[in-house]
């Protein structure tokens, strides 16, 4: 049995003119490889649907990721979902036939992170600061360990199943900001991460939610999708924007979570944020920011980073199981495995209104 999938290679493979330290490339390659052995505790999936993040096209076109620099050949894809087509001989929740999410990289389990429970920052965990993930879920197989792939319900669609991942990530925000019922959330950002975070705050009490973007078919999204209000940023201003936040709100939110990245929306949720309220760092942007410290330490602004998601699929599983959250209106591109570099090259330029592409791997 052999296994196709789209990599990327180095410029010297692509021929292409190099950014220090970046791949400039952004272009894929398909590739066919004999699948390797199958372990005691691993299944092997036939993929069906796997969904486009961002972090895959700072991967595909710039060659990193926040303050990792990857090395090819690098796999892509890590938001998917399948049915078990073999199992090893130690696994005993899932069998064949089944379907499935898939809870990408894998933590090593020994180390005190690991065991502590903050297995999401281990520092052996194969995630995309490493070239393990080769392939990437984006393939017709994926061999993975079973412990990280969570059988999906019967009124849970693949598409939705490929969702799990970057709500899981939501979920984690969410939670770890304490949103809870009558909280006031401010979300910088109205892409796929930033609309998951409206509906996860949503669904978990939040009565005053307000979601700003630079592209106003964004908003239109997050206002059809529960936003109580959206602010279009249109200009550079973190002051005079956190001003307008508080006057559309009504007040200064108690969370803030910044899904961009970037620094401009950094600085606006430090001033936006209610003194004694939180700042979560959400997106995922340039390894340095120049940020004022000071005005958030002296209103006792908590800025906490957040990394993936510890514990939080089954979560995210029930979630939609139960109605409570619907992300079928943030698809709105479908394409077919061999239209992948169509997919990626769309993504990329935001034609089209792009907020989450689905590739069928079918």
């Amino acid at each position: 049995m052999e296994n196709t999938f789209p990599v990327l290679r180095g410029v010297n493979d692509l021929r292409l003119a190099s950014i220090p330290g970046h791949i400039a490339s952004g272009h894929l390659f398909s590739e066919t490889h004999p699948i390797p052995p199958l372990g005691s505790n691993e299944v092997l999936i036939r993929m069906a649907q796997v969904g486009l993040c961002g972090s895959d096209l700072s991967l595909v076109y710039k060659g990193r990721l926040g303050d990792f620099t990857l090395t090819p050949p690098i796999g892509v894809g890590h938001e998917a979902s399948g049915v078990v087509a073999k199992c090893g001989p130690d696994v005993k929740h899932l069998k064949p036939g089944d379907r499935v999410t898939i809870e990408p990289g894998g933590p090593c389990r020994r180390c005190d992170y690991c065991t502590s429970g903050k297995y999401n920052v281990c520092e052996d965990a194969c995630f995309h600061n490493s070239v393990a993930l080769y392939p990437g879920c984006l393939a017709r197989y994926y061999l993975h360990n079973a412990d990280l792939c969570f059988k999906l319900p019967d009124n849970v669609s693949d598409e939705e199943g490929a969702f799990i991942e970057p709500l899981a990530v939501a979920v984690h925000a969410c939670r770890k900001a304490k949103i809870q019922l009558g909280s006031s959330v401010l979300i910088c950002g109205a892409g796929p991460i930033g609309l998951l975070c409206l509906l996860t705050a949503k669904a978990m009490g939040a009565t005053n939610i307000l979601i700003t973007d630079i592209k106003e078919n964004r908003l239109k999204i997050a206002k059809r999708v529960g936003a109580h209000h959206t602010l279009l940023v249109q200009d550079n201003q973190p002051k005079s924007l956190a001003a307008k936040v508080k006057d559309v709100m009504g007040c200064m939110p108690q969370v803030t979570l910044e899904c961009t990245g970037v620094q401009s929306g950094i600085v606006t949720g430090i001033y936006a944020t209610r003194s004694g309220g939180v700042l979560m760092l959400v997106g995922v942007g340039a390894p340095e920011v120049t940020l004022p410290l000071v005005h958030a330490g002296m209103r006792e602004v908590e800025i906490i980073g957040v990394y993936r998601y510890i514990n939080c699929y089954q979560i995210a599983i029930d979630m939609i199981a139960n109605g409570l959250i619907d992300v079928k209106p943030l698809i709105t591109h479908r394409f077919k495995f061999e239209e992948f570099q169509k997919a990626f090259d769309m993504f990329h330029t935001g034609e089209d209104g792009a907020i989450k592409c689905m590739i069928s791997c079918e």
